[in-house]
């Protein structure tokens, strides 16, 4: 770590929080539209195979949020393939007449929007996801990079490196499968210049959500590696660290093909095969040159101009330098401090249900986009389900200890919900309880506090708004600590958006507004907590002009 980086997360989350007041430089900056990045990595040379057709998912969300991270069934190929298609795979297209501030473009069937199952700041997808394969898993060994808009992995490396990476991530348990997820800062920054870090740490977070309630429905764990050698991870991936930066490692216990046989009872090598590949481009033909093993194939980007920006330059170099894990309970001190026992508590009503198939709900996630419609309130049991699913949001580390508290904490501002008066409240997740924090009706505060045009907070039902101790962490755990902080609201967010979509409830979440103003509101700056984003629930109008093709 160098003097230019050292310690600089906590300059960085101070910038991010302050931005509403004191802007984040580049003044005045406009992305070129013209010359937008891909969604996503080509690599034009790679051979590639399909992934074969999961398994049906008919698992409830309510029963993959109760199911923890006790089971540890082996994953397959199969199993692999469906998760992926489900959390960043195309699943369809939309069109829908709404308030965003992109809806010049919107109205033609060339700009409809192909939708995700997981939420990404600004719709961009900047997370590019690795398997980094070893023996066992019915597929040569070797490094593969999944190209989500063909449901396909392309092999960028032959031979089994997965005693590089057990080595890099230093954990007394190897495995022998690994996803890897990283993010290539320019299909963000394009847009969002510096503060496009904070932006994409969060969309690692929601990803690694939407893995968690599709892999805890099926009975399989989801548990990241953040403390890792990122540089040698990088080295092994032939990437530029300053380029693309990796976020975690995700170790994956899987069924042995040679007992077991891929689930479909076709190995991928042989359907790519099937599938039109010449036989003797499935081998190790592109066996790895002499020296260094690395990946060798560069993705093609379709920018012709690339920015640098300072800021995001410094962040990533803090938060990739600090190699050195903490301790584990090294968070004890740095979570949420416990609900006050205040006066005029409001207990909640059991959570209304949310049967909903985890794959069904995750297809229906999407933004409303300033279609809220005030005079249909939402009922305090649906308010209920909201904040008991996401309160009980985390992303699981290596370091957890015994003793760790969560570390976000949820205020919702009430707008529009039965039984329960219009104010700003905290959430106790221990007595399923409201807590006043303001009074009177929030919607002036919230709309007045809102940067863009695309909503009307008032006309939510109601706003929810995770804080985390973002120095308290940072001080516990050292700059990479800022992943985790990030990753756990943007896994917050992820939980919010599905959940709302099997409530049938439409949803929103949003970064631009004033932090500093909600600090005020509710009296956070003796405790350190940062709002990090709001998220907005509510019924949509009926009879919107929507356009949808589902892929599958």
């Amino acid at each position: 770590m160098t003097s230019e980086t050292a310690g600089y997360a906590h300059a960085y989350a101070t910038a991010i929080l302050r931005r509403g007041r004191e802007p984040m430089p580049p003044a005045d900056f406009t992305p070129n539209w013209g010359d937008a990045p891909r969604r996503g990595k080509y690599y034009p040379d790679a051979v590639a195979f399909p992934l074969p057709d999961p398994p049906p998912v008919d698992v409830a969300l309510d029963t993959a949020l109760r199911r923890g991270d006790d089971a540890d069934e082996p994953f397959t190929t199969g199993l692999l393939g469906g998760m992926l298609r489900d959390s960043y795979g195309l699943l369809g297209r939309r069109l829908g007449v709404q308030a965003n501030t992109d809806l010049a473009a919107l109205p033609s069937y060339a700009h409809a929007n192909w939708h995700r199952g997981t939420a990404s700041g600004g719709g961009l997808y900047p997370c590019s996801v690795y398997w980094i394969a070893g023996p066992g898993a019915g597929v040569l060994p070797g490094v593969y990079y999944y190209a989500h808009a063909r449901q396909a992995m392309q092999r960028l490396l032959a031979g089994d490196v997965t005693g590089r990476l057990n080595a890099a991530l230093g954990r007394p348990e190897p495995a022998t499968q690994f996803l890897v997820i990283g993010v290539k800062f320019w299909q963000n920054a394009f847009k969002y210049n510096n503060f496009s870090y904070h932006a994409v740490s969060m969309d690692v977070g929601t990803l690694l959500q939407t893995w968690r309630l599709w892999a805890g429905g099926q009975g399989r764990r989801i548990r990241p590696v953040l403390w890792f050698d990122q540089a040698a991870v990088a080295d092994l991936l032939g990437l530029d660290p300053d380029a693309e930066a990796l976020f975690a490692v995700v170790p994956l216990t899987w069924a042995d093909a040679d007992r077991t046989g891929p689930v479909d009872g076709t190995p991928p090598d042989r359907a790519m095969a099937a599938a039109g590949t010449p036989p003797d481009r499935v081998g190790p033909v592109d066996a790895t040159p002499p020296g260094p093993v690395r990946v060798r194939h560069a993705d093609r980007d379709r920018s012709r101009t690339r920015l640098e920006f300072d800021l995001l330059r410094r962040i990533n170099r803090s938060t990739a330098a600090a190699v050195r894990r903490p301790p584990v309970g090294a968070l004890a001190g740095a979570g949420a401090h416990p609900a006050p026992s205040r006066a005029g508590r409001i207990p909640l009503p059991p959570a209304a249900p949310m049967d909903m198939p985890v794959g069904t709900a995750l297809a229906r996630r999407r933004s409303s986009f300033g279609r809220f419609l005030a005079r249909r309130p939402i009922t305090a049991g649906q308010l209920a389900a909201l904040l008991r699913a996401t309160a009980a949001t985390r992303v699981p580390s290596e370091i957890d200890g015994p003793s760790d508290r969560p570390l976000a904490k949820l205020y919702a501002f009430v707008n529009h919900v039965d039984g329960v008066p219009a104010r700003g409240y905290e959430y106790d997740p221990v007595d399923h309880a409201l807590i006043p924090a303001t009074a009177g009706p929030p919607g002036e505060f919230l709309q007045r506090n809102y940067f863009l045009a695309n909503y009307n907070l008032e006309q939510a039902a109601v706003v929810l708004v995770p804080t985390v101790r973002t120095h308290a962490v940072l001080d516990a755990t050292g700059d990479r600590g800022y992943n985790l902080v990030n990753a756990t609201v943007g896994a917050i967010s992820q939980t919010f958006y599905t959940a709302a979509a099997a409530l049938r409830l439409g949803a929103g979440v949003a970064l631009g507004f004033d932090s500093v103003s909600y600090v005020e509101e509710l009296a956070l700056a003796d405790t350190g907590e940062f709002p990090l984003l709001i998220m907005l629930a509510g019924h949509d109008r009926p009879q919107l002009g929507d356009y949808r093709y589902e892929l599958s």
